[in-house]
């Protein structure tokens, strides 16, 4: 890649944020080591990695993984699952409005369309473009925890996950009861007609534990005026998720959510021109599994799986019949996955078969088939030594027989240090979108490749109860880089398999947790982590003088996360983001949570980007600046 003046400016600033955030991270990180071995205070370490087949505890995991957990989930404030990713360095949150109202995530540099989402294992990429996969139907207060595995993961995952996985884990209901959450908040900025823009929500849920069976419901709405003009919305989800137990080891498993998302979509895909524009995106996604215990050494579970995508999308809505595109797409996911142990190690195998269509007004209708075999073997050669292999063997109805291989291997020595390398592949099926859009200033590519990716990463970790540290360094390569691009100015986008991308990234995380004993203050928890990221592109299509998203990823990323509980009663949580784009200023923000909490209700009041700062995530679309919001939790 070229560099310009801005990258070389950014490369000394960079040296800088090395020589002034990474060395007191580790020695910071150093010193508290001493602390981490005091009392238990939680288990993070005991949260088990929601994979399909071999499972592993976090403090065992071999790969960079990091968990945002019950405890920061409640205490962070977010009003939205983009939200919480936000405050993740390496992870790319683009919004398009407050609260997730339109969020796309990219792992370590990569494009939105590279990184897989899953809920409870179930993937939610949408065929038709990855700006549909947040369209989730549950809420963040019904999500245990969210894993994030950074790095390509075919070998796991399947198709799709190029950069990296996000799977997000909701709640069991562990005792009968009802929670809501009903909150407000402004900007206190007027709108054209002066009246303050704002919004507000309501969520509610009910556990009912049975004997032999637990179930929990739950619905929320939010919605607003937008931040401004044309940027209302209106946000409504419900989710069921059931757990049966038949006999003493089995289990049925059922889950299903539906969400219909309204907005208005001003500038948020064809700036300027679409300052009227709207979308309702409505999405069904239900699944069901059973788990079945053959003997104590083979474990076997199928699991079906649905997903309806809508998304209406008029250019502009007061003359609906003009530029109005309909989509609607159908996923139907069939697996089948074992875990069987043996004295020689575990072994995991799965299989999976996907089909995909789509009905639409501009793209046609279309179908493609997947099929799938995962093998994967884990064994301990050595006291400490844990090593991990596989591959995954795919079929696509549009482009043949592939195979994905992976291998990850990880020692501890001195009790909670471990030292970590892995190597994984990938790849990213072109969307119906890119392969088939037909309009003005976008046109689709019917002769477009699968995107692949080759990943190697090395690193040091040290878990125990009370710190979690992550240092790593890793280089990806992406063949057959998918952009959006055009030769002049005045010619319409067009994907195009135009290049090879190079990555190489530098990771340091820490999260620790001091338990004072003190009635005044009793535990401070403290979180930084720091991305570097440095792409090289290499053109193979030199006719592609314009560019879309491939010089568009952040080069340094730092988040930093306080929460102090005061009292016993008073939870106060600060959080900073500071972002620097290649292709735009550097910026940073700060978001407050102060939290008033007695056994059945709290009262919250959160201050997101304090500063007001001005800023861009995605496209042409300026972020609200300072927003407030008060809101009232309850739980019997």
């Amino acid at each position: 890649m070229p560099e310009t003046g801005y990258i070389c400016r950014s490369k000394i600033k960079m040296k800088m944020h090395l020589k002034g955030l990474v060395f007191p991270v580790l020695l910071l990180s150093a010193t508290l080591t001493a602390y981490a071995q005091q009392d238990t205070i939680r288990k993070l370490n005991e949260i088990v990695i929601k994979e399909n087949r071999i499972q592993l505890p976090f403090s065992k995991q071999n790969r960079n993984i990091w968990i945002i957990d019950a405890e920061k989930i409640k205490n962070l404030p977010a009003r939205s699952v983009g939200e919480l990713l936000s405050y993740v360095s390496g992870l790319d949150i683009r919004q398009r409005g407050p609260g997730g109202l339109q969020a796309d995530i990219s792992i370590d540099g990569g494009t939105f369309d590279q990184s897989l989402v899953l809920l409870n294992g179930i993937k939610v990429s949408d065929p038709q473009t990855g700006h549909n996969m947040m369209n989730l139907p549950v809420s963040i207060d019904d999500i245990d925890h969210i894993e994030i595995l950074r790095g390509s993961a075919s070998r796991i995952y399947g198709i799709n996950a190029l950069t990296g996985a996000i799977n997000i884990v909701t709640r069991n209901a562990v005792n009968t009861g009802a929670a809501a959450n009903v909150f407000a908040g402004s900007s206190f900025k007027n709108n054209i007609s002066g009246d303050k823009y704002y919004n507000y929500g309501l969520r509610a849920s009910g556990n009912l534990v049975l004997k032999g069976s637990s179930h929990l419901l739950s619905a929320g709405k939010e919605a607003g005026n937008g931040y401004r003009y044309n940027t209302a919305f209106n946000n409504q989800k419900v989710y069921y998720q059931g757990k049966y137990q038949v006999g003493k080891t089995n289990a049925l498993d059922v889950m299903a959510g539906y969400v219909h998302n309204n907005f208005g979509a001003n500038s948020f895909y064809s700036a300027p021109g679409d300052k009227e524009s709207e979308e309702t995106i409505k999405t069904l996604l239900a699944s069901v599994a059973y788990t079945s215990r053959l003997s104590q050494y083979w474990t076997i579970v199928p699991r079906i799986s649905y997903r309806n995508n809508v998304d209406d999308y008029l250019y502009i809505k007061q003359t609906p019949d003009k530029f109005h595109n309909h989509h609607q797409t159908h996923v139907l996911d069939v697996e089948l996955n074992n875990t069987i142990e043996t004295e020689m190690g575990t072994f995991g195998l799965g299989l999976e078969a996907r089909t995909e269509r789509i009905s639409s007004t501009n793209l046609g209708k279309r179908n493609r088939n997947n099929a799938g075999l995962f093998t994967e073997y884990k064994f301990e050669p050595l006291a400490g030594l844990l090593a991990n292999l596989g591959v995954y063997t795919n079929y696509n109805s549009d482009y043949g027989w592939q195979a994905f291989p992976g291998l990850d291997v990880g020692y501890n020595f001195y009790g909670d240090w471990r030292i970590f390398a892995n190597l994984g592949t990938g790849q990213r099926l072109p969307t119906y979108t890119d392969l088939y859009y037909k309009g003005p200033t976008n046109i689709g590519n019917d002769q477009l490749k699968p995107e692949k990716s080759i990943y190697a990463e090395g690193g040091l970790k040290f878990n125990n109860e009370r710190l979690q540290l992550n240092v790593s360094y890793f280089i990806r390569r992406i063949d057959s880089f998918i952009d959006w691009v055009k030769a002049l100015q005045t010619d319409p986008w067009q994907p195009q398999n135009f290049g090879r991308i190079h990555t190489k990234g530098l990771t340091l995380a820490a999260d620790y947790t001091l338990k004072t004993g003190s009635i005044v203050l009793d535990d401070i928890r403290l979180g930084a982590s720091y991305t570097y990221l440095k792409p090289d592109l290499k053109k193979t299509l030199e006719s592609a003088n314009f560019s879309r998203y491939a010089l568009e990823s952040l080069r340094n990323q730092l988040s930093t996360t306080l929460t102090a509980s005061l009292y016993q009663a008073l939870t106060l949580t600060l959080t900073t983001r500071y972002c620097e784009r290649i292709s735009y200023k550097d910026y940073m923000t700060m978001d407050a949570r102060l939290a008033f909490k007695r056994q059945h209700y709290s009262i919250y009041a959160d201050a997101a980007n304090i500063f007001d700062v001005q800023y861009i995530e995605a496209g042409a679309v300026p972020m609200p600046g300072s927003w407030f919001t008060l809101g009232l939790k309850t739980a019997f």
